[in-house]
Formats: structure tokens, sequence, C-alpha cells
């Protein structure tokens, strides 16, 4: 948990930093790239990532990715400072928050959605645009299949749910039939 809370603190002072500097897109961008970078190569995320090489080593390699992908100085330094404060290890879990508040800073929110059965396009698109209409922002679906669910879909934008499935509207049925004899 407390690295979670680190993760978002990092993730919104680079989010503070690029929306400062008018960058959100590039940075976001270039952060992406590391990640992949990072995905990749298990060589290299096993290099950085790992407390066995010394923090001089990994801002070396940290500083030669920067000049050959041509990240941006914010991005380079953002990174070794990661290293310095011994919070690299969570660059997935910054690069996730961070774009998580790019994309809801540009009026995007993920909707975690989990259904019964797979969702054909025709019914996601009912539902992307159900949930916008409901938050008022772009929504992108992340969806997941659970048949325990028995039918329908729970969507979760941010702290809302919306609870749309089989098993929940049993349940408040049996919970109004047994409360009614």
């Amino acid at each position: 948990m407390r690295s979670v809370a680190a993760a978002r603190r990092y993730a919104r002072a680079l989010f503070g930093l690029a929306r400062d500097t008018n960058a959100l897109a590039d940075i976001k961008r270039e952060v992406d790239e590391f990640g992949a970078l990072l995905a990749e190569d298990k060589a290299l995320h096993d290099a950085l990532l790992t407390p066995l090489h010394p923090a001089k080593e990994r801002k070396a390699v940290v500083s030669a990715i920067a000049q050959r992908a041509g990240l941006s100085q914010s991005v380079h330094h953002f990174l070794l400072f990661l290293i310095d404060q011994r919070r690299l290890v969570a660059f997935d879990a910054i690069r996730e928050e961070f774009e998580r508040l790019a994309n809801e800073a540009s009026g995007l929110v993920t909707a975690q959605v989990v259904a019964a059965s797979p969702l054909d396009e025709r019914r996601q698109d009912r539902l992307r645009r159900a949930l916008s209409d409901r938050t008022g922002q772009e929504v992108r679906l992340d969806i997941r299949v659970d048949p325990s669910l028995i039918g329908g879909a729970i969507a979760t934008v941010g702290d809302t749910v919306f609870d749309g499935s089989l098993r929940t509207q049993l349940d408040k049925l049996r919970a109004n039939l047994t409360k009614g004899s």
C-alpha cells in the first residue's frame, strides 16, 4: 500500500511538471516509450530495477537510453531522480497513475468492466455511450469476463460503480421477498 501511495505522489509530480511546461503529450509518449523498452528487454529491466547494480551504473544506463531515445530533459532527470530515491522499481505503477492523470486531464476515463460473457462491438459501443452520458466524459473500456455474474455487467468509473449484473438483481429480489414475508 505504501508503494502505491508513493507511486501516486511521483506520478502527480511528473504530471504537474508536464502540465506546467505544456508538454503533457510529449512526456506521456516518452514515459510510455521508456516503459515499453523496459517491458521488451528483460536484461535491461533487471539491470535497472534490481539493487545489485550501483546507482551510478544504473544512472549511466538511463542517461545513455535518454540520449539514444531523445528523451526530454524533464523525463531524463525524473528517471535519474527515481534512481536516487530508490523508486525506479515502482516505474510501472508511476506510469499507470501518470497515464490516468493525463487521460483524465484530456477528458478520457477508463471504465473497469466485469461482464458475465464477452461483449461484442455493438454492446461495447452501447455501454461506452451510456457510461459517457452518465459521467460526462469520454470513456475507454477495460473489459474482463467473469461467468459467476450469471448475466449483465458491473462497470467502475473512478469511485462510481454501475452494477447491472444479474447476480445483484437476484440478490435484491431475494432480499425484497424475504423482507416481505
